[in-house]
């Protein structure tokens, strides 16, 4: 259950620099790879953003730092507005978020409104040994979700099951992600192959 409807509800109730965080750094690809619920929140799903982006696009995340309970920072992704993300969301011409969900099979799933780039992330990801397919409820085709409010107005959403996301790291606390394993690493390469050459048209 989402307890903020906006990022100024969040901002009034949490405090910035204790129970969350907002980093972002510019890369020079017009690509933005975006985790708005990441540190504590859908854990696992900042360092993939990062890594990814690293060193040519543009990264974002908003990291929850709670001891506990950073669930209630979950700000869905169509009334997702914090004031940096939807700039650079803005300023970029396609935007790639990452998100966590439940699961105990290690599965990608692919939505977004960017047909083509689906098709081209699952490619690359089967051929790599990783499966992918649609999530049944989060498609992320709603034009207001943060993946298409690039300039492009499609963008790419990966929902990765927390089966998938445990692999990735020693443990999925915080002390755990700092040791990533040899699949978070692949998956990264896979996904920096299936962005490679992109351009705006």
């Amino acid at each position: 259950m989402n307890i903020y409807r906006s990022f100024q509800q969040l901002a009034e109730k949490e405090r910035e620099g204790i129970d969350f965080r907002i980093q972002w750094r510019w890369g020079r690809t017009g690509i933005a790879v975006m985790a708005p619920h990441g540190g504590g929140i859908e854990p696992g799903t900042s360092e993939v953003a990062r890594a990814v982006a690293e060193p040519h696009h543009s990264f974002y995340h908003l990291d929850g730092l709670k001891r506990k309970g950073n669930g209630r920072l979950h700000i869905t992704s169509t009334l997702f507005d914090e004031p940096a993300a939807l700039e650079m969301a803005r300023r970029s011409w396609k935007v790639i978020t990452i998100h966590g969900c439940d699961g105990a099979n290690p599965t990608v799933y692919l939505g977004g409104l960017d047909e083509d780039l689906r098709a081209r992330v699952a490619t690359v990801l089967r051929s790599r040994g990783f499966s992918s397919a649609p999530h049944p409820v989060f498609r992320g085709d709603q034009k207001e979700n943060l993946c298409n409010r690039g300039s492009s107005g499609a963008g790419l959403q990966l929902e990765l099951s927390e089966a998938l996301r445990a692999s990735f790291f020693a443990r999925l606390d915080r002390p755990g992600r700092d040791h990533p394993t040899p699949i978070f690493f692949e998956f990264v390469a896979a996904l920096k192959t299936a962005l490679a050459g992109l351009s705006e048209p």
